[in-house]
């Protein structure tokens, strides 16, 4: 395991708070961190909801990046509610694509923080309709 993710699984794990915000919203079972092109390392939280209006951690953290002036990913973590690693869903994937469609396979993404294992977004969305 390199340092920048050790340092991204900390920054992840540093906003991760499963809270109760209401009867409708639920927060902080899932964090993640992106690592943007200019090294900086952006963190999310996923807000769930009784609707459609929640946010997953990866893309929560990725408009954190998009809001602070940045569009280019380097790397991506999410931490699940057991600490465990996990691949980012569908949803995450497609705006990985539409935000970078010429370099979106070149993501990394951690998927098992014990073993260091990564994989490309290129390697688990080979063919994407862009």
């Amino acid at each position: 395991m390199d340092k920048i993710w050790n340092e991204m699984y900390e920054a992840a794990k540093g906003v991760q708070n499963e809270r109760r915000i209401s009867e409708y919203v639920d927060a902080g079972g899932v964090s993640a961190a992106v690592l943007s092109a200019s090294g900086r390392i952006y963190t999310g939280v996923c807000i769930d909801t009784c609707s459609t209006l929640g946010i997953c951690a990866e893309r929560n953290a990725i408009f954190n990046m998009i809001t602070n002036g940045e569009s280019e990913i380097k790397r991506v973590l999410a931490i699940m509610p057991d600490g465990c690693a996990g691949a980012p869903c569908g949803a995450c994937r497609e705006l990985m694509v539409q935000l970078m469609p010429d370099k979106y396979k070149d993501i990394e993404i951690l998927l098992d923080y014990e073993s260091g294992r990564t994989i490309t977004l290129g390697e688990i969305t080979p063919e994407w309709w862009i």
